[in-house]
Formats: C-alpha cells, structure tokens, sequence
C-alpha cells in the first residue's frame, strides 16, 4: 500500500534485527547551491517488529506529532528537568538529599532513559556505597523521575515500580523528648547564644526548617501567633499560638530584628539555612552536655502536649498534621483563642 505524499514511510531494514522496520518523516531538505541539488532531511519515529506496527506509529505522530528527541532524552537531562520544578518548593537542605541521590546514580547518568530498565536500577542501588537511608532516597528519586516521564510520554512504563533490591519506607530515627532537667538547663543558660531559639522551638512544635523562616511579618505579639510552615497542605500556612514561657523570648527576637531592619525573626543575613541551624543547635548540645538532634524539639512539644492533655485535633492543627476525621477536618471551625488556650495547658 502506497502511503500519501508527506505522510512518512516505512520500509524494512536489511540484515537480521529484532526490529526490522523503520518509520520516518521528512522533516526537510539540505540544499547544495553549488550541485543545484536537494537531499530530504528525515526523523525517524521508531524501529518495530511488524510493519503494522510502524504504520500505526506513523499514523499516530501525524496525528499527534511530539517532540522525538525524547526518544534519546537520558537520564542526567530527565534529572535537570525534573529538578527545575522540584525544588521550588522544597528546602536547600532536602534539595541536598535529592542531589546526593542523584551523584550516586552514575552509572545511569548518561543512559537514554528509554533504554533504562528494573535491572539498571537495582544494580545503582545495590553498588553505591552509601548506607540505607541513601539507598531508599535513589528509589524513591527514581520513582518521581518515572513520574514525570510519563508525565512528558518520555516513557511509557515505570521500572522504578519493578525495582525490589530497595524497600520504600523510612528509615527509624530515634526521637528523644528533652527532660524537664535538660529544659531547665536550657532556661539556666538562657544568655547562650541559641538557646533562645531552642526554647522557641519547644514551646511551639514548628520543625527547625520552619522555625529558621519565619519571617517578621509572621509574627504578631499582639494577637500571640505565629504564621508560617511548610512540607505538607496540613503544615503550610497555619497558626500557631506564642506560648506564654516563650512570649519575652519571641518579644526580644522581634524587637531586634526590627532594630536591624531584618525580614526574618531569626536573622542571619537572611533566612537561617538548616545546616546552620543544626550547627548551632550542636554548639548548645556541646556546651550542656546534652545529646538531642534538632526535630527533638518538635517531638518534644508533642510529648508535653500528650501528657497535658490537649485536644488531639488541636494538637494536629498546631503542628501541622493531617487530620484524618472528615467531619472534623471540613465542618469545625478552631479559632486562634482555642488553640491559645489548649496550647497553654502546657507548663
């Protein structure tokens, strides 16, 4: 059958192959002046087994002609690409962890991604040298990354899903809440630098990468809360009531950054970065003797909350948890002075 002008073609490759037959457009000429000559320009649409199958291929981008460099897109570029719009909203310190998956990756970097298969991924996975938590990261990355292939039809399957040498899940942090000894060491110690901010963080639950952001604009002393968060649609944009222990230390902060002209509540030329925030944080560890790593905070806020009773929907509201109970989540309607007054159950 003779295909019409323009439309492509098909024709079979000689030698033995597994995929024999090529479809093809002309996608325009190369013109030689000099020999008064023209030579057609062609793109090829794929290789595939049957005729028929080329035809329908052919029949399908003239349709719905796409972008056939993805078919040599590789794996380093899907990253670029896939990154751009990721990390916009995340923070430099989980956009490291991405990265680190990703430098781990190399043996798929220059890869075309449409050749990548289950077998490549898990042999990645298996031969970095890096420990569990990475490992599962590398999955997980490779997941988004199919996500977003088929997404932009640069595939039309995700290996990621097929690849078993790495469980999903994360990996068991051990929180430990801070005694009422160690929070009175901290209270003793008040004038040392970062304590402050420690104490904020306890009073309040906000997780030390939210914490670090606040801006001045967030504050309100007057009505006691704070505005801010981030990670999940339960954690952005929510209130959080200033805890009356807190309220002089949160007061002092505002005042200074005021006087420095400063946008955020803890300034350090700008928005606090979390390694700087964790460096800090070890710097008081070190000074009191104390063992805790930077989310103990929030856990502990959590704990004293638990242990005062406050309202469980509260308690979700202020750390920014979802809330699984649908009546609950759409129809009750908590105002700032409730949360006031359940956030200060805790002594």
């Amino acid at each position: 059958m003779k295909l019409p002008n323009g439309y492509g073609s098909v024709y079979k490759l000689s030698g033995k192959r597994r995929k024999p037959y090529i479809a093809r457009k002309t996608s325009g000429w190369l013109i030689d002046d000099e020999q008064g000559s023209a030579k057609q320009k062609y793109i090829t649409i794929g290789y595939f087994q049957t005729k028929a199958e080329a035809i329908t291929a052919l029949a399908n981008y003239n349709e719905n002609p796409y972008d056939i460099s993805v078919n040599s897109i590789t794996f380093s570029e899907v990253y670029e690409k896939w990154a751009q719009s990721h990390f916009e909203n995340i923070v430099p310190s989980a956009q490291r962890t991405w990265v680190s998956a990703f430098n781990h990756s190399k043996p798929l970097h220059n890869m075309r991604m449409k050749d990548i298969r289950a077998n490549h991924l898990e042999q990645t996975i298996k031969d970095a040298d890096v420990g569990q938590a990475t490992k599962q990261r590398m999955k997980s990355l490779y997941n988004l990354m199919y996500k977003y292939c088929l997404k932009c039809d640069i595939c039309d399957k995700n290996y990621a899903e097929l690849c078993e040498s790495v469980k999903n899940g994360k990996p068991v942090i051990e929180r430990i809440p801070y005694t009422e000894k160690e929070i009175q060491a901290l209270w003793d110690n008040i004038n040392f630098p970062f304590v402050d901010m420690i104490l904020i963080g306890i009073y309040s639950g906000w997780r030390p990468q939210e914490l670090s952001i606040i801006k001045v604009s967030d504050v309100n002393l007057s009505e006691k809360t704070f505005f801010g968060g981030l990670k999940t649609d339960a954690g952005r944009n929510r209130y959080v009531p200033i805890h009356s222990r807190i309220y002089d230390l949160v007061k002092k902060r505002f005042n200074e950054a005021i006087k420095i002209k400063s946008d955020y509540l803890f300034n350090d030329n700008g928005p606090m970065t979390y390694d700087k925030y964790r460096g800090r944080f070890n710097k008081v560890n070190k000074f009191l003797n104390q063992k805790h790593r930077p989310h103990d905070t929030r856990h502990t806020f959590i704990t004293m909350a638990k242990d005062a009773g406050i309202d469980d929907f509260i308690l979700k509201l202020i750390v920014g948890h979802a809330i699984r109970d649908v009546t609950e989540k759409i129809y009750t309607h908590r105002t700032i002075e409730q949360l006031r007054k359940e956030i200060e159950k805790i002594t």
